[in-house]
């Protein structure tokens, strides 16, 4: 039998493609390389492709694979200054709860 709490509750559960979307952006950071340029991000307001490789210690090609895939999940978002692409976190809950998470450590 259902109670009128559970059928409110069941409601929030409806909105499917934001429940996915949801799951998504908390898969995005749960590669220990996205994490790593995540915690940079939010220690530092930009961050060039180069600057994050040279950081972490990997190729420059791997930092903008992972960088682009942290864009397409609309985690990060980039700006153009000649040549160099800067990133930084773009402003959303998500980004917000895992700066909260890594300013702890």
């Amino acid at each position: 039998m259902q109670t009128k709490k559970s059928k409110q509750i069941k409601k929030e559960l409806k909105n499917e493609a934001a429940l996915v979307q949801c799951a998504e952006e908390f898969n995005m950071v749960g590669d220990p390389t996205r994490l790593k340029i995540c915690y940079l991000l939010c220690r530092h307001k930009e961050l060039s492709v180069g600057e994050i490789a040279d950081i972490i210690g990997v190729s420059i090609s791997a930092v903008s694979h992972t960088l682009r895939k942290l864009k397409e999940a609309d985690i990060v978002e980039d700006r153009r200054d000649f040549r160099h692409v800067y990133y930084q976190l773009k402003q959303s809950p998500v980004t917000e709860m895992v700066k909260g998470r890594l300013e702890k450590i």
